[in-house]
Parts: structure tokens; sequence; C-alpha cells
């Protein structure tokens, strides 16, 4: 059975349902410019240190990006759901509940990434990259993730809990601050103070901490349209709620950024200027889910409370109204730097073999990104659905193509780096069109 048999739910034209998104997705889309406009200052930072220190900055990446994707969309869209599921059901005693909960998975999270990165980044890093660009990035590696990644999981996870309660305006405000402030400090602490690249990965830890210490505050204080309640008792059933959604959404993150850790490992054999010079397009990459998470976290949060309140087809129309929105906001982006790809790699870099490298991953791979960016819409709308299956499948066939596509391209047809650079644009393709597919009555819809 599809959708609830029986009942007949409000119609809402899709004037009223864009209006719905765009109030809720657009403080998160100023996040995300804000956010977008640090993340391209930060590889032009690196590069003024050098070539192996961007190369440096590229091996780190893929973690970097895993950190902010489990925090604000995977493990955080799992408690934006959760929450507004529970807010929606008319529950707000279990919506605080639920938030403690969130805050004991931040915790935890934290230390997943802590303890391998900061600890033993040149065993990590080296086994991917190589000796010589993981010592480059040791030292970034420890900050970053050492005195960084629990502000960064508290932060996001708080902003989840506001998201979940409908305050997408003041779980912006909260974050905006700290991309603000990062690009500046990092660079007053890279070069005046004379850091070089692990001066990035303090100041990024310094501007998490801080925004961390306002989001709380602002939770505290009620924000989230409900009272904390932190010594409420831990329950099984909970965590359920939150890591049903959430750790799958993670485990695909996972999957997402191990992409692009196995292909910057086969492109590691072309040397340091290669990685680097896909690290600059990977970074242009992954810029399109800062821009669908401002639509995205919207989503979760109306198609929660849709399905909390039974209007499947509801939900289902929401999803591909903002679908439609986010593939506009990510084609603004990546259809220029399509067609403009090597004015996009000079931005970044001055050294002639990397430039050439980005030049050629981005003109292959930037016409794919607003497929990539459509896909996050409905993969933050199928966790809104608690509707998982699709998008799992949707990451498995991105990393098979990414990797394995580009192993048939590279050694088997010879084709180089241009044989894994299309790989790559058809794995972030099949990503798009499989989340889209799972929008459909017979997978969203009552069971």
């Amino acid at each position: 059975m599809n959708d609830a048999a029986g009942m007949a739910f409000p119609q809402t034209t899709t004037r009223v349902r864009l209006r719905r998104i765009l109030a809720l997705a657009a403080p998160t889309t100023l996040l995300a410019a804000t956010q977008v406009a640090a993340l391209l200052i930060e590889p032009w930072l690196a590069a003024r240190q050098g070539t192996l220190a961007l190369a440096g900055w590229a091996l780190v990446l893929p973690f970097a990006l895993l950190l902010g994707q489990m925090t604000a969309g995977a493990m955080g869209g799992g408690v934006v759901s959760a929450i507004a599921r529970a807010l929606g059901a008319g529950k707000p005693d279990e919506a605080s509940a639920l938030a403690t909960h969130a805050l004991v998975i931040a915790c935890a999270g934290a230390a997943l990434f802590a303890i391998p990165l900061a600890i033993f980044p040149r065993s990590v890093l080296g086994a991917i990259g190589g000796a010589e660009t993981a010592e480059a990035a040791a030292a970034y590696s420890a900050w970053l993730f050492g005195a960084g990644a629990l502000p960064t999981w508290l932060t996001n996870t708080l902003a989840s809990i506001l998201r979940g309660g409908g305050r997408h305006a003041l779980a912006a405000r909260g974050v905006i601050g700290a991309w603000i402030v990062y690009p500046p400090l990092a660079w007053l602490l890279m070069e005046p103070a004379g850091m070089g690249l692990a001066g990035a990965g303090l100041a990024f830890a310094i501007a998490m901490t801080g925004a961390a210490v306002v989001m709380a505050a602002v939770f505290m204080a009620g924000g989230a349209g409900f009272t904390p309640a932190l010594r409420t008792p831990l329950r099984r059933a909970l965590f359920h709620r939150i890591l049903a959604v959430g750790a799958i959404a993670c485990a695909m993150a996972t999957i997402a950024n191990l992409a692009t850790i196995l292909v910057t490992a086969r492109i590691a054999q072309y040397g340091a200027a290669a990685v680097a010079g896909y690290g600059i397009s990977a970074r242009m990459e992954f810029l399109m889910i800062p821009l669908a998470f401002g639509v995205g976290s919207a989503l979760t949060a109306l198609v929660g409370r849709a399905v909390g309140g039974g209007d499947w087809a509801e939900a289902r129309r929401i999803a591909w109204t903002g679908a439609a929105l986010a593939g506009c906001v990510t084609s603004a982006i990546a259809i220029p730097v399509a067609i403009f790809p090597a004015a996009t790699a000079a931005a970044f870099t001055t050294d002639p073999a990397v430039r050439a490298i980005a030049t050629e991953a981005l003109s292959i791979i930037a016409w794919a990104m607003p497929g990539f960016g459509i896909g996050m819409a409905f993969y933050f709308a199928s966790m809104g659905a608690g509707r998982m299956a699709f998008p799992v499948a949707a990451g498995l066939s991105r990393i098979a193509l990414a990797v394995g596509g580009g192993w048939v391209a590279t050694d088997l047809l010879g084709l180089g780096l241009g044989g894994q650079f299309l790989a790559v644009a058809l794995g972030i393709t099949a990503y798009g069109a499989l989340c889209a597919a799972a929008v459909r009555p017979g997978v969203w819809g009552a069971r």
C-alpha cells in the first residue's frame, strides 16, 4: 500500500510548496554560500605554500569532506528527520529526548575521526598518497581532526536539532560566523604566523569551537522550539530512530568519499602534481554538496513532517520540487566551470603541471556536477522519508564506476588520466539518476 487509504489531505500548489522550501532553504543557502566562499579560498591558500603542500591538502580533503558531510548532512539528516517526525506527530518531549541522544552520538562520532587522523596521520595518509605527501599533510591533519573533530560534530548536530524544529535561520546564523572567520584566520596562521598548511587546520578548529559555543547557548535557551532535557534516560529505541537514517547516510557519505580516496590513490602513481590537480577538481565537485544542502536541509524537514502526518503524495511532490530547485542552484556554478575549466584551474594554482591536470579534470567532470546536486537533494529528501535503499544503491554505483570504471579506462584501454576523469563523471551521473528513481509511489509510500 503506497499511501494512506481513505485519508484526504489538503492540496498544496507548486507555488506554495516552492515558497515553503525557499523559506526554510534561504538561511541555509546563505550559510552554504559563505561556506563555498571559504572552501574556494582554502586551496588557494594551500597552493601558496607550494605544490607539495597543495598535494598534502588534497590528500586530507576526502577526510575533511567526510567530517563535514557526516556531521551536517548524514548523521545531521538523521537528527533532522527524527526530530521533524516527532514534532510532526505532536510529540515535543520525544523531540527533546532525541536531541540528547543526538549529542551522545556526536561525541562518539568525533572519536572516529580524531583517533586515526590526529594520532596516526602519517600511517593513514601514507597508505594513500605516499610518504612524502603524507609528511606534508601530517601536522595539518593532526590539528584539523585532533582539535576540530569534536567541535565540528557538536556544531552541526546542534544546528540539525534546530533545523528539525523548523528553526533554519537560527541554525544558519550560528554557523555562518565560523565560515566568515575561518579564511582570514587561516591566512594569519599559515603566513604571518609561519605555521604553513598546519595553520589551516588550527584555524578550522578555532572557528568551529566558537560556533559550538554559540550553538549550545541557542539550544539551551530553547531555540529549537522545545525545552532541552539533557538528563533524559538513554534509550535504545531513540538511538535507533536517529541511526536508522543517520548511520545509513554516514555509510553513504563514507562510500562517496571512499571513491575520492581510491581515485586519489590511483592518481598518485602520476605524481604529486596529479594529486594536487585532481584535488582542485574534487573540491569543485564537492562544492555541490553545500549548495544542494541549502535546499536539502529544507527537504529533510518538510518531507519528514509530511511523512509524519501520513501524506506521502505531498512528500514526493516536495522532493521533486526541491530537486528541480537544487539543479538550478548547482548548475549556476557547475556550468561556468565546465565552459571555462582553464580559467577555473588558474584561479587556484600557478604551477603549469597542476593547472593542466586540473583543467582536464574539470572539463570532463564539471558537466556531471549538476546531476550530483540533484541527486544530493533527493538524498536529503530520502532521509526525511526514511527511505534510504535507493540512495545506498546510488552510492555503491558511484564508487563502482569511478574506481572500477577508472581501472578499465586507464589500465585496460590505456586512456590515461582522461579515462579516469570520465569514469568519475559517469559515477556522479549514475548517482543522481538512481536517487531520482527512488522518489515514486512504489518506493515512497506507507507500508
